[in-house]
């Protein structure tokens, strides 16, 4: 019980923490953007390129792990769509409930592996997050296409993924790990970045939460939670357990499907023509299902 009581207390501490000092200590906008922006752009690519750096890829069951994650996030985005179609929703809404379907928390993620698996889960995790990153985005941004006022051009899409930090660094971490890691200098460089990501990326989560945003059209943001916290990753279960996963891979798979959305999809949805007063309930609302949901994943996965 110590070890889940350190994990989800200093996870979701920090992230209450973080709300906290939004609202009285560091009210500024523009200086929580900063931050993010720090995060996004170089924090959580070094946490990525340390991690997936260290990790011996002919050992790692690459097919069987990506078997388990498209196939949950493909699952989802369907489900996510039938979702969207039964409750009668217009394109803008429908792509919220579909970002809040297979969207993940990766700051989120990488804190309660680590925390729960220690630097087996962030290894693992970093190669997950290589396997979900270009599928969502590429899902996201065909559907964003499909309707709406405002149509990506194929060469922005094309663009948009192919300087996705994100991708970027998971794409540098492999080919160091195809090198047999970083080398001495750069690895201490990439370590001590790395190890203010989670913190500051969770004190970021915080502040963008808006509790104002909880009543914002319950009938669509309760099916969808349940759809993101308890499906997802009941599906990634059954695949990891069709796929033969071993059980530390298998439950890193499942619990980066069982992170609530993630917070950054607010700012693709307003930028993107969705519906962001609805993203931003969702998100609210995920995140604090989410201090009950996860620690019951946790507890599964255990057994």
């Amino acid at each position: 019980m110590g070890p889940w009581l350190d994990a989800f207390v200093a996870t979701f501490g920090m992230i209450a923490l973080g709300a906290l000092l939004r609202r009285r200590l560091l009210p500024e906008a523009a200086l929580w953007a900063g931050m993010e922006r720090l995060v996004f752009l170089v924090l959580l690519p070094a946490l990525l390129v340390s991690s997936i750096g260290a990790v011996d890829l002919a050992a790692l069951p690459l097919g069987g792990l990506a078997f388990t994650i498209w196939g949950s996030l493909l699952a989802g985005t369907l489900l996510s769509l039938l979702l969207a179609r039964a409750l009668g929703l217009a394109h803008p809404a429908t792509t919220s409930v579909l970002q809040g379907g297979i969207r993940y928390n990766n700051l989120l993620a990488f804190a309660v592996a680590g925390a729960v698996h220690g630097p087996a889960g962030i290894a693992f995790g970093g190669i997950a997050t290589g396997l979900i990153v270009p599928c969502v985005q590429v899902i996201i941004t065909i559907v964003f296409a499909l309707g709406g006022e405002r149509r990506p051009s194929p060469l922005r899409v094309a663009r948009q993924i192919a300087t996705n930090p994100l991708l970027l660094a998971c794409a540098a971490g492999m080919v160091l790990a195809l090198l047999g890691g970083p080398p001495p200098g750069l690895n201490g460089l990439l370590r001590g970045l790395a190890q203010g990501s989670l913190a500051v990326g969770l004190l970021c989560v915080g502040a963008a939460l808006a509790p104002g945003a909880l009543a914002d059209r319950p009938r669509i943001q309760v099916p969808t939670a349940v759809l993101k916290l308890l499906v997802m990753p009941a599906i990634a279960s059954l695949l990891a357990w069709m796929a033969g996963l071993e059980p530390a891979v298998a439950a890193i798979a499942i619990l980066f499907m069982a992170q609530p959305t993630a917070t950054t999809a607010y700012v693709q949805a307003r930028a993107m023509g969705g519906d962001a007063p609805l993203m931003a309930a969702m998100i609210t609302t995920q995140h604090i299902l989410a201090m009950v949901s996860l620690p019951l994943w946790v507890a599964l996965l255990a057994r």
